[in-house]
Formats: structure tokens, C-alpha cells, sequence
């Protein structure tokens, strides 16, 4: 699958979606994105960049260019007929489900 271009930072590095990877510079940041409504650090975020809308890592996107980057990360999934996938997803899963719940 062929990368998908996000936007260029400031400081000129390409932010895009690489095999479900959120990149900068083709290195990757984030496999996820997180609301800004629900960071942990809402407040310097959205003082620093109120535009901001997502974080996927330590980049802050706006609205429309997370719904870009949702739309590419869905499509690099792979599909549910491969075992080791399926079963990786559950792993994923129980680990998130055990985290939020508070066990370690």
C-alpha cells in the first residue's frame, strides 16, 4: 500500500500514513489516535494549538486531517480470515481492556 500524505510540518517533514502507521518522515509515531477531549494533557494542547482536534503521538491533527488518516489506517488493516491476525487483535485487546481496568 502507497503512503498516504497528511500534511508537511513547519519544519518541512512529511507527516503520513504508512501501513497503518501515522510517520514523520517515514519513521513511525503512532498506530492510534487519541481525542484531544480525553488527553491527559488537554489544556497545553489546546493552548498551543487550539485547532488541534487528535494527537497521534506527538502530532497534533486537525479534524479533517484525522479523518484522513482514520481513512487510511482502516484501509491498511489487514483482513479477519488470518489467524495470527485475529489472534493479535484479541491480544491487543485484553491488554488495553486490563490497562484501563487497572491491572498489570
Amino acid at each position: 500500500m502507497e503512503p498516504v500524505f497528511i500534511r508537511t510540518t513547519s519544519d518541512g517533514r512529511k507527516i503520513e500514513v504508512i501501513n497503518g502507521n501515522v510517520c514523520v518522515d517515514g519513521r513511525p509515531v503512532a498506530e492510534t489516535l487519541t481525542d484531544v477531549k480525553v488527553h491527559p494533557n488537554k489544556e497545553a494542547i489546546l493552548f498551543a494549538l487550539p485547532n488541534a482536534a487528535f494527537m497521534a503521538g506527538p502530532v497534533a491533527l486537525t479534524a479533517e486531517e484525522a479523518s484522513v488518516a482514520r481513512g487510511a489506517m482502516e484501509a491498511a488493516k489487514p483482513g479477519l480470515n488470518d489467524r495470527i491476525g485475529i489472534e493479535e487483535r484479541f491480544r491487543k485487546g485484553w491488554n488495553k481492556r486490563a490497562f484501563e481496568m487497572g491491572i498489570e
